[in-house]
C-alpha cells in the first residue's frame, strides 16, 4: 500500500514529518533510484527501494521510546552544525536513531521523550492535542498570589493571549529573594514559560520540565535516561487519541 513519503520517513525513524518533508524538498530521497522532491508524493514501501542520502530506510522498525533528563547546555535536535552538543549525543547507546518529541530551550533542563514512532512524535506534539507539561520554575522576587492569579487567567504575550496555566507556590527564600513555582501549560509557543514569568516581572533562573502528563522523571539525573515502558506510551497515547 502506498503511503506518502514523509509519513514513511518519520515511521522509519529517519526524521520528524517536518523534517523529512525537508529532506525530500532538499532532494536527499529517493524512490527505485530517482529523485523525489515533490511534497505528496506516495511509495509503497513494499515494493520500492526508499533511501535518503543512498542509504534504504527500514520502514518497519522496532518502535523505541527513551524518558531522558535533559541537561543545561544541550540542543534539543538530532544534529545542528551551530550547536555544541545536541540531545542525541546523550543517547549514542541506542541501536536507532532517535528524535526528540517537542523541544526544551538549550538552557531548559529535564524531560525529554525521544523515539522513532513519526506517528507518535506527531500526535503528542500535536496543538489541539493540549497536552499538560509541568515546569519546576526557580524566580528572581517573591511570588504573590495575585501573580499566580494572573497566570491562572492568562496573560497577554506578543503572539497573544495564553490559555489559563495551573500554578502551584513551591517555596520562598526571603533572604536571597527568589521563589519556587510549578507551572502547567497545555500550549507549546517558543520559550512561553520563560516569557509568562517575565510579563509579570519575575525572570527565570532555572526552568526544569519535571511532567508530560501524569509520566515524571522519577530518579533520573541530568544526562540520564531510560526506555519508557508499554504502560507509559500508553498513558501518554491515551491523552491524544
Amino acid at each position: 500500500m502506498e503511503h506518502r513519503l514523509q509519513k514513511l520517513l518519520a515511521a522509519a525513524g529517519v526524521a520528524s514529518r517536518r523534517d523529512a518533508e525537508q529532506l525530500i524538498t532538499s532532494g536527499r530521497v529517493t524512490v527505485d533510484g530517482a529523485v523525489v522532491s515533490q511534497l505528496g508524493s506516495k511509495a509503497d514501501p513494499d515494493v520500492s527501494m526508499i533511501c535518503v542520502d543512498g542509504k534504504p530506510i527500514d520502514v518497519h522498525p522496532k518502535k523505541i521510546y527513551v524518558l531522558l533528563n535533559k541537561p543545561s547546555g544541550y540542543t534539543s535536535t538530532r544534529r545542528d552544525p551551530h550547536a555544541n552538543r545536541v540531545v542525541t549525543d546523550l543517547v549514542k547507546d541506542v541501536s536507532t536513531s532517535l528524535y526528540p518529541v517537542g523541544r526544551l530551550d538549550v538552557n531548559t533542563e529535564g524531560m525529554l521523550i525521544m523515539t522513532n514512532d513519526g506517528d507518535f512524535a506527531a500526535k503528542v506534539t500535536h496543538p489541539r492535542h493540549k497536552v499538560p507539561k509541568t515546569y519546576r520554575t526557580e524566580l528572581r522576587g517573591l511570588v504573590s498570589q495575585e501573580v499566580l492569579s494572573l497566570l491562572s487567567r492568562g496573560i497577554m504575550l506578543e503572539d497573544g493571549l495564553t490559555a489559563p496555566a495551573k500554578t502551584k507556590p513551591v517555596g520562598m527564600n526571603t533572604a536571597r529573594q527568589t521563589s519556587v513555582v510549578d507551572i502547567t501549560i497545555t500550549e507549546g509557543r517558543k520559550r512561553q514559560v520563560r516569557r509568562m514569568f517575565e510579563t509579570v516581572g519575575h525572570p527565570v533562573m532555572k526552568l526544569t520540565r519535571i511532567k508530560i502528563g501524569d509520566l515524571t522523571l522519577g530518579n533520573l539525573k541530568p544526562g540520564e535516561w531510560r526506555f519508557m515502558t508499554a504502560d507509559e506510551v500508553r498513558g501518554i497515547l491515551d491523552m491524544v487519541s
